[in-house]
């Protein structure tokens, strides 16, 4: 089990880790070891996870997630596969700990009478000083 919060937790089978060759530091070691890691986690049929959380979640992904709702993160960063799992895995945990927060709701507010007023002033204001420097007809 792989805790998230006090109320989710996955099981360790909902997630596939595959490992892949990665490019960067590494020296001739980079092209014969598979230090890279995919980890995928199919959120559309977890059951560890609330309808809402799942839709946020799926929108949090973006781009990583698949049309059928599989989550897919490449962690390339370390050059061991241990650390690159544990970066891949934690990467997961902080997104899925993202979208259990709900957004706040935003309420519309009016501006204050004074504030209008102010507003109202300045604009009178810059129109008078714009008014003197117009040019004036020449007097006969």
């Amino acid at each position: 089990m792989i805790p998230i919060t006090h109320f989710i937790a996955l099981d360790d089978d909902e997630i596939v880790e595959s490992f892949i060759q990665a490019s960067g530091p590494g020296g001739q070691n980079v092209n014969k070891v598979a230090s890279a890691v995919q980890l995928r986690f199919d959120a559309r049929s977890s059951p560890n996870l609330s309808d809402e959380v799942r839709e946020r979640l799926l929108a949090l992904a973006g781009q990583r997630a698949t049309r059928d709702g599989v989550i897919v993160i490449t962690a390339r960063s370390f050059r061991t596969q241990e650390r690159n799992r544990a970066d891949a895995l934690q990467r997961l945990v902080d997104l899925i700990k993202q979208a259990v927060r709900r957004p706040a709701i935003r309420r519309a507010t009016k501006p204050t009478k004074a504030a209008v007023r102010r507003r109202l002033d300045d604009k009178a204001r810059r129109s008078g000083v714009k008014a003197m420097r117009a040019s004036k007809p020449p007097a006969d």
